[in-house]
């Protein structure tokens, strides 16, 4: 993990908190797609959101109607997240609903896009928490930088599918530097301080 990070003043004070599918679907332990450390996830994103006012954003992975592609073959492995009667618990976890954000939707594991820069007022710097590490933050992550957006990734303010994965997801992320640096909450908030 690289800790050694030192934005400039200029990142702080516009960079973007992108917290990635803190959804019911995967912080719900009796959901298919429960995300151990989601709660751990959750604390370190509390942390977060004071130092970034109105620069919150919440994104929510949402099922295609139909899917397509490769999709197809991804929603016949988890049939009980095309079923209607499972649409609520795409809902932001209870204790993120009443927070001021931007809403971004996507169909797609990486929530970074041409629209999502334009929705955020395209952003030099953003820092990304959430769920999972090792699929949707880490697909965002790539994405937004190959975009030229520096990427900071609140290492524990996220969670992957197991400790390891979430734990690999960081180190592959690591090897982007200094597109992508990892740190923790706390040097996040220093660096906000600044």
């Amino acid at each position: 993990m690289s800790e050694n990070v030192s934005l400039p003043s200029r990142d702080a004070e516009a960079r973007w908190l992108m917290i990635i599918d803190m959804q019911r679907i995967f912080g719900e332990p009796s959901s298919q797609w429960a995300t151990p450390g989601y709660a751990s996830a959750g604390a370190g994103i509390q942390r977060l959101l004071g130092a970034f006012e109105s620069r919150v954003c919440f994104t929510r992975f949402l099922p295609p109607d139909p899917p397509s592609g490769v999709w197809i073959t991804y929603y016949e492995t988890w049939p009980f997240a095309l079923d209607p009667v499972n649409a609520p618990l795409y809902e932001l976890s209870e204790e993120f609903v009443s927070i001021p954000a931007t809403i971004i939707d996507r169909t797609t594991f990486g929530k970074w896009d041409t629209e999502t820069g334009r929705a955020l007022g395209n952003p030099d710097a953003i820092v990304l928490a959430g769920v999972t590490t090792d699929c949707c933050v880490l697909s965002t992550a790539l994405a937004a930088a190959d975009a030229g957006v520096h990427v900071m990734v609140a290492a524990d303010a996220c969670a992957g599918v197991t400790e390891a994965d979430h734990q690999r997801a960081l180190d592959a992320m690591a090897l982007y530097s200094p597109l992508i640096d990892i740190a923790e909450v706390d040097t996040i908030l220093a660096s906000q301080a600044r």
